[in-house]
């Protein structure tokens, strides 16, 4: 979503680009949210790298997909439908975006038919030669808030401040579309914004309070998830918060701030496991929060529909198990993806046809994906487990042949 989606253990990519010790550089923002929308919560770019090598992508049959002949084509459908809104109008998209638009939708076999004619699936393999990769996952949860302070909503949610500043650097780097320079302008010096601690440490009321939640620590999870919902106390009342910006710090992982200290085991630091060690160590919960300096800053949406996602990166809704969060600098943004990995904290295959219509700040690399598990407790229980091993295929539109 645009997010400040990250993997609670994911580590941040390696890109960067030296502009001045003294600012600070981000990857463009995602949605709901999922940033973590997506979903945001990219790294700050103080090194001169630039992207890891591009994958190689392997030309295959739709045989060799596993489950491909078992995934209900049907659900992914609207979801490819929603990438096609945006990606028809891109040349190498436009004829088969156009043409889904006379398929059934209710016809499982006329859709996969319409796949295996216009698409080639290409396996993605890593730059170093592995074939697979780090699938997380993400959802939408639900916050208890008021719009005004009082008892128990004492923790804001921010929108963005005045003098927030986010420059686009391709204007004058072409190389760098998609990056920004966020900071604080002092006197004609950009520095960089402040940090989490400094936020939250701030006295009395700023003005730029959205809304005020019961939890800290949900709020906290909130922004690793990007956007969320808000029952409002009183107002029988829900609305949507959406990633609006942020404050331009990388995202620090607390699962492996935890993990590296002694307190938690890799296996233990899943969403679940951190929330349970902060209920036993109240007193240490604003020295673990903050740890990641990274701050997010919403924007309230109606929720018109409860059965509609959050918009991803693409700027389309986002569909419950049917869409994932993906590096966009490598893989195209919207795209058909099948991907093989197994449930959360399982061995049950998963395999099914999603579409990358997300990013992240932690979502970085070639076979990296952030599953979209939906709204509510289950899917919450979901994405704060998932942390699986899979394979994906990324596919590609057949060429057009001339005069078609």
């Amino acid at each position: 979503m645009l997010s400040a989606r990250a993997s609670l253990l994911g580590s941040l990519g390696a890109v960067a680009f030296l502009l001045a010790a003294c600012t600070t550089v981000v990857l463009p923002p995602q949605s709901a949210g999922p940033a973590y929308a997506s979903k945001s919560v990219a790294p700050n770019l103080v090194k001169p790298a630039l992207v890891s090598a591009p994958p190689q992508l392997t030309a295959v049959s739709f045989s060799v997909l596993p489950g491909w002949d078992k995934d209900d084509l049907r659900e992914a459908w609207p979801a490819f439908l929603s990438s096609c809104s945006v990606l028809v109008k891109r040349a190498d998209w436009s004829h088969s975006c156009t043409l889904a638009a006379t398929v059934n939708a209710t016809d499982g076999q006329a859709i996969r038919s319409f796949f295996e004619t216009n698409f080639v699936p290409n396996q993605v393999i890593a730059a170093d030669g592995t074939d697979s990769g780090l699938i997380t996952g993400y959802y939408e949860p639900l916050l208890h808030g008021a719009r005004t302070r009082g008892g128990r909503y004492q923790t804001p949610l921010y929108r963005v401040p005045d003098d927030l500043i986010s420059v686009e650097l391709a204007g004058v780097y072409p190389e760098l579309t998609g990056m920004r320079l966020r900071g604080r302008l002092v006197g004609k010096t950009v520095i960089p914004y402040s940090t989490r601690a400094e936020i939250e440490r701030a006295t009395g009321s700023t003005g730029k309070e959205l809304l005020w939640v019961d939890d800290p620590v949900e709020s906290f999870f909130l922004e690793v998830q990007g956007s969320g919902r808000v029952e409002l106390s009183g107002a029988q009342e829900t609305v949507r918060v959406a990633y609006a910006n942020q404050n331009g710090h990388p995202y620090k992982s607390i699962g492996r701030y935890l993990v590296d200290i002694g307190e938690l085991k890799m296996e233990q630091a899943s969403a679940q496991g951190i929330k349970a060690w902060i209920a036993d160590n109240p007193t240490r919960r604003q020295e673990l929060l903050d740890v990641n300096p990274s701050y997010v800053f919403f924007r309230e949406e109606s929720l018109l529909d409860p059965k509609v996602g959050p918009k991803g990166a693409l700027g389309v809704a986002l569909t419950p198990q049917r869409s994932v969060a993906i590096d966009a600098r490598i893989l195209p943004l919207g795209a058909p993806i099948f991907l093989s990995t197994t449930e959360a904290n399982s061995q049950v295959p998963m395999q099914r046809l999603v579409m990358g219509q997300d990013t992240g700040g932690a979502i970085r690399g070639a076979i990296r994906a952030d599953f979209f598990f939906g709204f509510g407790s289950e899917a919450g229980a979901n994405a704060g487990r998932m942390k699986q091993r899979g394979k994906i295929w990324v596919l590609l539109p057949k060429p057009v042949p001339p005069g078609s």
